[in-house]
């Protein structure tokens, strides 16, 4: 079962550079995200969603490929990858893999203007390896909704408080 966890930041840039951190540590199997979706809510108050996939692309680039390979066999592959393509762009454009729009652009409507949000839908995770690598935001970050137990969000804010705490520490020393 995966968990659900939102963490606000007083800038986009930081939800976008921890998400970018966050794949390279999902490389090194320290995490695995089903999602990851930056919301800004900008200073004109429109909120915007940032989604790590583009299902629409993703849809044709298969259906491209499984057009062609079906076109090939029926002697015509440029028709089956176009018609694939479209297919598959679809499919792509109305599946909403995930975490739903509609509840990333209610938690968009929630954040201060000129604030964003990073929703993270975890698969699996070592939680203090995957804050130590984040320490350097921390300062920033604030866990604003989670799925997870009481005593996982506890034991999550504890490190995210230790880890806000050895950056202050390391601030003023």
């Amino acid at each position: 079962m995966s968990n659900l966890i939102v963490v606000g930041f007083p800038k986009t840039e930081d939800a976008d550079a921890v998400r970018r951190e966050l794949v390279s540590i999902q490389q090194e199997h320290l995490i695995s995200l089903e999602d990851a979706v930056v919301v800004e809510h900008d200073a004109a108050g429109e909120v915007h969603l940032r989604q790590a996939i583009n299902l629409t692309a993703a849809g044709a680039l298969g259906g491209g490929f499984w057009g062609s390979l079906v076109g090939l066999l029926f002697l015509n592959p440029l028709l089956g990858a176009a018609l694939g393509a479209g297919v598959g762009a679809a499919s792509g454009a109305l599946s909403d893999l995930g975490i739903s729009d509609s509840f990333l652009r209610e938690v968009g409507e929630t954040l201060p203007k000129g604030s964003a949000a990073l929703c993270l839908l975890v698969r699996e995770a070592t939680p203090d390896r995957v804050v130590e690598r984040l320490r350097g935001f921390a300062p920033h970050a604030k866990l604003l909704r989670t799925s997870l137990s009481h005593t996982d969000e506890d034991r999550l804010r504890e490190l995210l408080d230790k880890t806000r705490q050895q950056a202050e520490a390391l601030r003023l020393g």
